[in-house]
Formats: C-alpha cells, sequence, structure tokens
C-alpha cells in the first residue's frame, strides 16, 4: 500500500522545511520537495498534511505493559495497557519492563503482551527481570535472553537508592551489567541496563563507582526517574557531562511536585542550561506504573497511575513554556531513545527508515494523526485502529 504525504512542515527531528513524503508499506520510500500523483498508477492514499507538523513517531522506553505497582496489596496492582492508550499518544514504539513485583508479574506474560501490541500494529520491545538481582530471567541467564529472544533487547529496571531495592551490591550489579553488555555485543542489541533510580541517600554512586573501578562504559546504563528530587536532579547532571545517558520521568502527581519532583519540560531546559549535551537527554512515562507514596517510616499511603500521554505533553510544555525549539525538545522522545536502545529504524524521518509519523497541529502541537509502521493508527484525533478488546 503506497500513501504520499503532501506538504508537510517536516522536523525529522531536523528541521526540513515543507516536503512530500511517500511511504511504501512500512518504509518511507522518498523524501521531495514536491511528488505528483501519477493519473494512471496504482491507488496511492493522498493524506493532505498543510498546516501540519510531521515528527516522527515517539519512543517511549518505559512502560509497565502490563500493570505494576502492587505496593498496596493485591487490589493495587494496576491494570495493562490498552493500544489506544500508546497510539493516542503519538507512540509507535515502547519498550516494556516489569517494577516492583517480579512474582505475580513475569517475564512470560510481557513478552506475550509486547508481541500482542506488535499485531495490533506498532513495535515492542522489553527489558529482562524486574527490580530484584539476581535478575529473573526467561532462560535463566542474561546473556542467553537478550541473544536468543528478539524482543528483549536489555535488562531492568533494576533498583537502586530505593527502599524497595534488593539493594545490589557493587560486584552484584557489576555482573549483571557485563552479562548485559556481552549479551548487546553479540547480538547486535544495546545490551542497556534500565536502572530504577529511588530517593535514597546513594543516588548514582553506584553507578558512578561501577564506571570509575570498570571497564564498563557509562552508557551501558540508562538512569531514570532523575527528576525525582532535586538532589537527584543536581547528581543526574554530573552523570550526563561525564559521559552517561539521563532519564526523565514524565508521569506524575501534584504530591510530588509539592515534594520537589522537578518537572520534565524545566528540567530539560535546566539540564541544558547546565551544558548537558541534549543527546544524554531522554524522556519516558513509566506508563501503567503504580505512582505509590510513603510516610516518612515507609508506609504506603496511597497511590495513582502513570499515564503514556504524559510522555509529549512534558515535550509539548518544553516547547510552548520552555521556549526550548521543537526540532531539540523532540529528540528526547525519538531519535534520543533509538540511539540509546539501538533501533537504527527508528526516530528519525528518513529514506529506508520506518514509517512511524506523527502529525502535530502548528498552532497548538496537539496529536492530529499517527502512523505507525506505515498504518493509519490515528486519524484526526481519533482512533483509526482499536485494540482486540477496545
Amino acid at each position: 500500500m503506497l500513501k504520499l504525504i503532501k506538504t508537510a512542515e517536516v522536523y525529522a527531528p531536523h528541521y526540513m522545511g515543507i516536503r512530500d513524503i511517500l511511504i511504501a508499506n512500512d518504509k518511507i520510500a522518498y523524501i521531495e520537495e514536491n511528488i505528483e500523483v501519477p493519473s494512471t498508477f496504482v491507488p496511492i492514499e493522498v493524506i493532505d498534511a498543510d498546516g501540519q507538523i510531521l515528527v516522527p513517531g515517539f519512543i517511549d522506553s518505559h512502560v509497565h505493559l502490563i500493570g505494576g505497582g502492587g505496593e498496596g496489596g493485591f487490589r493495587t496492582r494496576t491494570p495493562e495497557i490498552m493500544l489506544t492508550d500508546i497510539t493516542t499518544s503519538g507512540i509507535t514504539t515502547a519498550v516494556g519492563v516489569l517494577g516492583t513485583d517480579g512474582t505475580t508479574r513475569r517475564m512470560e506474560g510481557l513478552l506475550a503482551k509486547a508481541r500482542a501490541l506488535e499485531e495490533e500494529g506498532i513495535t515492542c520491545y522489553i527489558h529482562s527481570g524486574s527490580y530484584q538481582v539476581p535478575v529473573k530471567t526467561l532462560t535463566q541467564r542474561v546473556e542467553d535472553d537478550i541473544i536468543l529472544i528478539d524482543k528483549i533487547i536489555g535488562v531492568g529496571e533494576i533498583a537502586i537508592s530505593d527502599h524497595r531495592s534488593s539493594q545490589p551490591t557493587f560486584e552484584e550489579l557489576v555482573k549483571v551489567a557485563t552479562a548485559a553488555r556481552n549479551g548487546g555485543i553479540l547480538s547486535g542489541k544495546a545490551g542497556l541496563i534500565e536502572i530504577h533510580v529511588g530517593d535514597g541517600d546513594e543516588k548514582l554512586s553506584l553507578l558512578e563507582e561501577i564506571v570509575e573501578r570498570t571497564e564498563i562504559p557509562a552508557r551501558q546504563f540508562h538512569p531514570t526517574h532523575i527528576n525525582r528530587n532535586k538532589e537527584l536532579f543536581a547528581a543526574g547532571i554530573v552523570y550526563a557531562k561525564k559521559g552517561g545517558y539521563v532519564d526523565l520521568t514524565t508521569s506524575t502527581i501534584p504530591q510530588f511536585m509539592e515534594e520537589g519532583e522537578v518537572k520534565c519540560s524545566t528540567g530539560l531546559r535546566l539540564m541544558l542550561e547546565q551544558g548537558v549535551p541534549i543527546s544524554s537527554i531522554t524522556f519516558s512515562s513509566d506508563g501503567q506504573a503504580s505512582l505509590p507514596s510513603f510516610d516518612e517510616t515507609g508506609e504506603f499511603k496511597g497511590l495513582k497511575v502513570g499515564k503514556v500521554s504524559s510522555l509529549f505533553r512534558e515535550v509539548r510544555d518544553a516547547v510552548l513554556v520552555e521556549e526550548i525549539p521543537l526540532e531539540q525538545a523532540i529528540r528526547v522522545i525519538t531519535s534520543n531513545p533509538a540511539q540509546v536502545l539501538k533501533l537504527p529504524q527508528k526516530g528519525n524521518i528518513q529514506k529506508g527508515k520506518n514509517s512511524d509519523l506523527v502529525f502535530l497541529d502548528k498552532e497548538t502541537l496537539t496529536i492530529q494523526t499517527v502512523i505507525a509502521q506505515g498504518q493509519i493508527m490515528v486519524l484526526q484525533g481519533s482512533p483509526r485502529v482499536k485494540g482486540t478488546f477496545e
């Protein structure tokens, strides 16, 4: 099936100006200043993008696809995500993780959900394991999971500096990181270690020690929730300026903000002002995770659920409120996570790459149309493709 997008203002994410884009099945076939529709040819679906901005499909590198939580008992286990939650948020690629619960949420279920979402139309990958060390894998070995299972591209989210963490030692985390790195090298995947960072006093010190004392590079780790509080945020700036990646979590609740969490859009501006390279920064939603609150003794108080819709909302605020140029801001959910996750077909509008595209209203920067793998998933704000049980 051929689709021709006419007169879109393209951010690839770098600015390209007004372009026509021809899509052939799931690939971008041509990008030209003008592509005419031949009078006698096979059917071509023409999409008028006049007055709209075209950006790469969003990559959410941290989603609890089968739910998470449970910190307040079985009834607080959050529900699985649905296809249209993802697509109406402009997300065309999602990476699934387990969280606190590695017992009633298992790798088998996470892998099955990723495959189900792919059958429904988007791209999905997953990480092996949960908060805990030793890592609970599918094959009993981290390397084997990454090498042998196509959808597994890394490990995590492993928790550090958190009262819910298994408190991994230096030696334990080094072994996990080495296994993940070797698995990535042998399979051509990222071999990434997704690190959940809590609000403990240790912050990123364990990662910094590993980088200083071993040959494992800082960019093998992807520490997330860096905007959890001002002290961790400051530590994240230092880590990024030394060459590491940092990830800011877009899902939040008013209580977290009152307690000192840094709003992602503001955090992006502050990091850029402090000299952090834009290529070192990503946003992820923590979608479907529980957002629990605890009292000073660690007792559970209540929770909300993370939303994938927060991902682009924070990028939009970065542009409209923080006055960061769109071609910079959009990178934190497109080309940057594609680089971090080693997904060369994703994150850019370029000939030969996957046709994952999001149309934005030029005036309001609201999501209008979403194309994933060449298929129109959302049209003018309304889902065109729904999940099996929606």
